[in-house]
């Protein structure tokens, strides 16, 4: 089999699945729990969230919000640079027009990357509590958003694979970057 027919047959079966487990248009706790979770990997939901840490914690805190932010924002730039030259359209449907009409393209996953890198991230910089909790959440992320018919199943998966290595590969260079006083001790 040559590469090119490759290639195509994995597309297809990568359709084919994708679509079989997609739940977004039947009514019930499965389509709510995958809609909760789908969302919950918004990066504006992170950004909220991580700003209000940075400003009502502790030192500690406000150290782990920064860096989660951080690395948030540098890979929105090399997600977006993958899809915007990759350019899979995402699977056809009307559940999630938001991302569907801001970002019509599915390849890789930003929600993927970005659930797997918050968890991985936390995995180094502790407390380990809140890693085992993002741990669990970040695959339920990357499931619902298959399951929404928002992705395909390689989408999420090189997704999730880039979020991994973002988090380790990041944070290989932080230690270049130290965190200035202003940002630990707040404005």
């Amino acid at each position: 089999m040559a590469l090119k027919e490759l290639i195509t047959e994995m597309i297809r079966w990568d359709e084919a699945y994708s679509h079989k487990l997609r739940i977004a248009e039947k009514p019930g706790v499965g389509r709510r729990a995958a809609m909760f979770f789908a969302h919950s990997g918004d990066s504006w939901f992170w950004g909220a969230g991580l700003l209000a840490i940075w400003y009502f914690g502790t030192t500690d805190w406000k150290r782990w919000a920064f860096y989660e932010l951080l690395f948030i924002s540098l890979l929105v730039i090399v997600i977006m640079s993958l899809k915007f030259t990759i350019r899979r359209k995402r699977p056809a449907g009307e559940w999630g027009a938001i991302y569907r009409n801001t970002d019509p393209h599915s390849f890789p996953s930003g929600h993927a990357a970005r659930a797997f890198m918050i968890a991985f991230l936390c995995l180094i910089l502790g407390p380990a509590w809140l890693a085992a909790i993002l741990l669990l959440w970040a695959p339920l992320v990357t499931l619902s958003r298959v399951l929404m018919g928002v992705h395909y199943i390689s989408d999420v998966i090189v997704g999730a694979l880039i979020g991994i290595a973002f988090a380790y590969i990041g944070w290989g260079f932080a230690p270049l970057f130290p965190l200035p006083d202003m940002i630990l001790k707040g404005f």
